[in-house]
């Protein structure tokens, strides 16, 4: 095909291999801590950091993955507050990141054009720079998962146990939102912030129906994921589509097809 021909595509498609492991291991987590929609709450608020970088002329990218990460840390503040209600905190952060974004879109009239592509994904823009911040994330979710599985695995399915066994808990729950808000804030450009959690949720959400293990539905969430990314970016180039849209679409049919697939298995 032509398409693997242009140097914007194949760095498209490396950026978009690589989200596709990283958002749906830090998905797992998530969806196992009952925290699915934390992806759009970072995700509103590193728009608000894009529109601050574009408002002082400073890597976009760059200052959207600051306010993520600071808002996972917030977050994790607000869920020991309100530990009755610690869903309460994701609300509490999501309204903050939409009015800051709301009001540094009305001092940047010039460049609003520019944030909305983070909006809805502009993967075909990915320059050198965006490719080198997404393969580091990258690497880094991808060795911390795999150094530190079994802990994981014990903290989100026995937590007690896990706390009697000494796990520092405190430190990988904010290791986890905290990598979670590098994903989100390195993937909006490829996706958009109003999908990006999608691509955290849904692979997940379908491997659950099929995996027989833990460890079974973390390899079919990664492999949902770049079946989705791969197929989806490959017809939005042949079809001139929208990418980021056409690759939640590919996921929603890949859940859609394991249902299926689990309730005719049941009545067979």
């Amino acid at each position: 095909m032509e398409i693997f021909s242009d140097a914007f595509f194949v760095r498209a498609l490396i950026g978009g291999i690589l989200i596709g492991i990283t958002a749906p291991l830090m998905g797992i987590f998530l969806v196992l801590r009952r925290l699915s929609m934390i992806g759009d709450t970072l995700a509103h608020v590193s728009i608000a950091g894009v529109a601050l970088g574009f408002l002082i002329n400073v890597y976009p990218v760059g200052v959207g993955l600051v306010f993520a990460v600071l808002a996972s840390f917030a977050i994790e503040r607000l869920r020991k507050a309100y530990k009755t209600y610690a869903e309460l905190s994701i609300a509490v952060i999501m309204s903050g990141g939409v009015a800051l974004a709301t009001f540094l879109f009305t001092l940047g009239k010039g460049f609003n054009i520019n944030v909305y592509s983070y909006l809805f994904g502009s993967i075909y823009t990915l320059d050198r720079l965006d490719l080198w911040m997404v393969a580091g994330v990258a690497l880094l979710v991808i060795a911390v998962v795999l150094l530190n599985f079994k802990e994981l695995f014990l903290m989100f399915f026995d937590e007690d146990a896990a706390a009697v066994s000494g796990l520092p808990l405190r430190f990988y729950n904010i290791m986890i939102t905290v990598l979670t808000a590098l994903v989100i804030s390195v993937a909006i450009k490829i996706v958009g912030a109003l999908l990006v959690s999608s691509l955290i949720t849904i692979p997940v959400a379908a491997s659950l129906v099929v995996a027989r293990s833990f460890r079974h539905s973390v390899v079919m969430a990664v492999l949902f994921s770049e079946l989705a990314v791969i197929g989806g970016l490959i017809l939005a180039g042949v079809a001139n589509l929208a990418p980021g849209a056409t690759v939640v679409l590919l996921l929603i049919a890949i859940l859609m097809m394991a249902l299926v697939l689990r309730k005719g298995l049941r009545i067979w």
